[in-house]
């Protein structure tokens, strides 16, 4: 799957509820083919933030521009069809479908047949169709579900619920994948697994990400870029190492580092740099 461009801008956003204000004046950019984390505190303004930039909220104030288009006020359906795709903190899949029939389902917006030939099963239409299919095999070959295909979506663990989700998420063939705690609940196996496809999609598709997640010692060894919201104000953004040395965040978070596995994922990156 061929790098596909995506220039998010956030500026100066803004969201309140009533007089509780979730987040307050961000800015951010994410460039195309960036693995960028957001992390911070329980009730930051993180999943706010991606609620926004997906279209779920309208910010107060503020701007959001994608691509150089101007997205603030677009639904979210809008913004799948322009290239934004989403997984969920608590899993969103339909668990009396099949993994295929799920992630089928995300093929809607790439669909360019109508109902009527939908009906007819014209030639284009059976066409299309394989063409759907083959873009999904793909998909779950990479993701090593080739075995629970078939199976329902109710039937299978947590770990793997969420790696379907994943699935459905990539089916869309997002430019932009926005992860909201893609790891949670997760055992020490699944989520070596997952960031294994993370790390495949990054250096391997070239896929723009934006990941919020607690797992610091994941953020810390995958993540190019971090932003730290605190309080719902961007309290430092940079490199994992200058996250980590930040005093600010130090005290409003991250406390303790020296286990936060910043040496392992250096070397990591080391290792795909040098084949």
């Amino acid at each position: 799957m061929a790098q596909r461009r995506a220039e998010l801008e956030v500026r100066g956003l803004s969201l309140s509820f009533g007089g509780i204000h979730a987040i307050r004046n961000i800015d951010l950019h994410v460039h195309t083919g960036e693995l960028m984390a957001v992390i911070g505190p329980n009730g930051a303004g993180k999943t706010s933030l991606l609620n926004c930039i997906t279209g779920f909220y309208k910010a107060t104030q503020g701007s959001i521009i994608f691509n150089g288009k101007d997205i603030t006020r677009l639904h979210t359906h809008k913004l799948t069809s322009l290239g934004i795709g989403r997984t969920f903190q608590n899993i969103e899949l339909f668990p009396g479908m099949t993994v295929l029939q799920n992630m089928l389902l995300a093929r809607h917006t790439r669909s360019s047949y109508n109902f009527g030939l939908a009906c007819l099963y014209a030639p284009s239409v059976k066409r299309e169709e394989v063409r759907h299919h083959e873009i999904l095999e793909e998909i779950i070959d990479f993701l090593e579900m080739q075995s629970i295909r078939k199976e329902l979506v109710g039937s299978l663990p947590y770990g793997m619920r969420k790696r379907v989700e994943l699935g459905r998420a990539l089916a869309s063939e997002p430019s932009l994948l926005v992860l909201d705690e893609p790891f949670a609940g997760m055992t020490l196996e699944e989520k070596e697994d997952m960031v294994r496809f993370l790390l495949e999609l990054h250096d391997g598709w070239g896929q723009t990400m934006i990941l919020v997640e607690h797992d610091m010692s994941i953020v810390m060894s995958i993540s190019e870029r971090i932003i730290v919201l605190n309080f719902g104000e961007k309290l430092a953004e940079g490199s994992p190492r200058e996250i980590q040395d930040h005093p600010e965040v130090i005290k409003a978070y991250l406390g303790d580092t020296t286990d936060l596995g910043l040496n392992g994922g250096e070397e990591a990156a080391e290792e795909r740099d040098h084949g």
